[in-house]
C-alpha cells in the first residue's frame, strides 16, 4: 500500500488541511477503480466500509491477488469533518459558501474535445487511452482557489481516469440504495447485487453535476460529438452508494458492505478470484425522476406507520404528521406505487420539509432531480 498526502489549498494562514489516498496494485497493470467516503463529513457508514476495506485489500495486495490499481479515500472530505455547529458536524454543506460538497465539479468536457480533436481513431482503446490522457491534464488545470475547489481539484484528479468509481453516501433513514447514470446499468447491476440494494435509481443527468456523474457522463457526450468512426465506450462507471441510513454504524453491516465491493472488483477484474457466485436481485432499477418525495404540509411531530423497504401502493398511509398545539393530524400517504426507501430522521420537522422518498417504475420528474 503506497499511501499518498495532499496538501489542500490553504484558505487561512496558520490552518492547513489534507486529503489522503491509499493505493494498492500498480498503476497501469490493469483496469483503476477509486472509491471514497464520506464526501458528505457527516454521513459516517462510509468511514467504517472505508476501514474494512483498507485492512483487505492490504491483504489482496500482499496475495498478489490486486491485479489492477485500487485507490482508496478513507476520509474524502477533511474540509467537512472540521465543521462543528453547536456541537454537530455540518459535513453536507460548506460553511464558508454553503455549496454543497457533492454538486459543481468541473465539467471537463470542453477542454477534453479541444486536447482530442484530430487526434482520435477507429481504435476504440486507442480512443480511451487519448481521452483519459486529456482528463488527467484537464483536471489538474482545475482552479483551486480556495480549500473547497481544491478538494474538488484532488478528489476529481484521483478518479477522472478509472474504470469503476464508488461514492460511499448515506441517507437520513433508508435500505440501501444507490444512483447511476442509465447507459451503465448492466455493468452496476451487479453491483446492486452484491449490495444488496433496494432501490437503484437511474438518470443520464440528475443536475448540479454531482461528482460521480463529473466522471463518467463525459463519455457518452464525447461518443455522440465525436460519432460511429471514432468510437468511444462508456469507459468510466461512476455510482453513488447510499449506504442505509445515518445510524446504521456496526462492524457487521461495514464488512458486509466491504466484502460486497470486493466482490464487485473481481467481477469487473480488479482482483484475482471469482466470487463465491452471484447473488439473486433485490431490486429493479427505476428512474430517479419516478422518485417522488413527501414534503410536511405543516411543521409537526412525524410518526411514521411503514418502515424502509416496504412495497407501498398509492394512497397508502406512511405516516402521520401531528400539530401539537391544535390536535390536528394528517396523514402523509404515498403518491405513487413503489418503494419507500428512505425517511427523514428527526420526528420534529417545519413546514415543508421533504420527510420521505417512494421509487416508482413512471418518470414524472423533470428538471434537478437531487435533493439540496
Amino acid at each position: 500500500m503506497k499511501t499518498v498526502h495532499h496538501a489542500l489549498t490553504q484558505g487561512t494562514p496558520g490552518v492547513s488541511i489534507e486529503l489522503q489516498s491509499l493505493h494498492f496494485g500498480t498503476p497501469g497493470a490493469g483496469p483503476k477503480a477509486t472509491l471514497q467516503a464520506a464526501l458528505h463529513a457527516d454521513e459516517i457508514p462510509g468511514l467504517l466500509v472505508a476501514h474494512h476495506l483498507r485492512a483487505r485489500l492490504a491483504e489482496l495486495e500482499a496475495a498478489g491477488r490486486v491485479t489492477g490499481e485500487i485507490v482508496l479515500v478513507p476520509v474524502a472530505n477533511p474540509i467537512g469533518l472540521t465543521q462543528r455547529v453547536l456541537g454537530s458536524v455540518e459535513g453536507r454543506f460548506e460553511l464558508a459558501t454553503g455549496e454543497n460538497f457533492n454538486r459543481h465539479y468541473a465539467d471537463l468536457f470542453d477542454a477534453v474535445v479541444a486536447r482530442v480533436d484530430g487526434k482520435l481513431g477507429a481504435d476504440a482503446a486507442y480512443n480511451v487511452g487519448l481521452v483519459r490522457a486529456a482528463l488527467r491534464e484537464a483536471a489538474a488545470a482545475i482552479p483551486a482557489r480556495s480549500t473547497l475547489e481544491s478538494l474538488r481539484r484532488t478528489l476529481l484528479g484521483l478518479s477522472i481516469d478509472a474504470d469503476i468509481v464508488l461514492d460511499l453516501h448515506c441517507d437520513s433513514q433508508a435500505v440501501l440504495h444507490l444512483y447511476t447514470e442509465t447507459s451503465v446499468w448492466p455493468r452496476v447491476e451487479p453491483l446492486a447485487r452484491f449490495l444488496g440494494c433496494e432501490a437503484a435509481l437511474l438518470a443520464e443527468v440528475s443536475g448540479d453535476h454531482p461528482f460521480d456523474e463529473a466522471c463518467s457522463t463525459l463519455w457518452p457526450r464525447l461518443a455522440a460529438r465525436f460519432g460511429a468512426a471514432t468510437p468511444i465506450p462508456s469507459a468510466c462507471v461512476a455510482v453513488t452508494v447510499e449506504l442505509r441510513g445515518e445510524a446504521d454504524v456496526d462492524h457487521e453491516l461495514a464488512g458486509r458492505d466491504a466484502q460486497a465491493i470486493l466482490d464487485y472488483l473481481a467481477w469487473q477484474g480488479l482482483i484475482a478470484g471469482a466470487p463465491a457466485g452471484m447473488p439473486p436481485a433485490r431490486c429493479e432499477a427505476t428512474p430517479l425522476a419516478g422518485s417522488i418525495p413527501v414534503n410536511a404540509p405543516h411543521g409537526g411531530v412525524l410518526a411514521y406507520l411503514r418502515e424502509p423497504g416496504a412495497r407501498v401502493a398509492a394512497g397508502e398511509r406512511l405516516a402521520d404528521l401531528i400539530e401539537p398545539m391544535t390536535g390536528l393530524v394528517t396523514p402523509l400517504v404515498s403518491p405513487i406505487d413503489g418503494v419507500f426507501y428512505a425517511r427523514e430522521t428527526r420526528r420534529f420537522v417545519p413546514a415543508g420539509t421533504s420527510v420521505l422518498r417512494v421509487a416508482g417504475r413512471e418518470a414524472l420528474r423533470t428538471g434537478n432531480l437531487l435533493t439540496a
